[in-house]
């Protein structure tokens, strides 16, 4: 009887577990990444729109290619934010790149975030500052 209520209490551990999905997409939370250079923000360009890559379950810069991100989001022409939508709780590495027009200037940098249970379902504005 007691090897059962063991056995019972690990299926449903494990059941619980196994249904609460973290990091990735498929979820309600929404990133509103604005990228800054020296403090000012960068607005989306028509040829070169700013665009957002996504590591998931990462807090390291995994590399500058697109090949090593699990995702990306390109900005919208004139906008001065790219939004990130559809993302589940958990931890991220967010990589951005564009073109800073008062120079003009290639930007790009990086910063590790996390979506915490309690903000899944929420729009969370994140600043991501860039450098030449």
């Amino acid at each position: 009887m007691k090897n059962k209520i063991t056995l019972l209490l690990i299926a449903g551990a494990l059941i619980l577990c196994g249904s609460c999905k973290r990091n990735g997409l498929g979820g309600e939370a929404t990133l509103v990444v604005f990228m800054k250079h020296h403090g000012n923000i960068i607005k989306n360009h028509k040829s070169y729109p700013d665009t957002i890559f996504i590591k998931f379950k990462a807090k390291d810069l995994p590399g500058t290619t697109p090949d090593k991100f699990d995702t990306y989001f390109v900005g919208e022409e004139g906008e001065d934010h790219i939004h990130c939508r559809g993302l589940r709780a958990g931890k991220y590495y967010l990589y951005g790149v564009g073109i800073d027009s008062t120079g003009p200037y290639r930007v790009k940098g990086g910063l590790a975030v996390k979506i915490n249970w309690s903000e899944r379902k929420q729009e969370i504005d994140t600043d991501l500052p860039v450098s030449e």
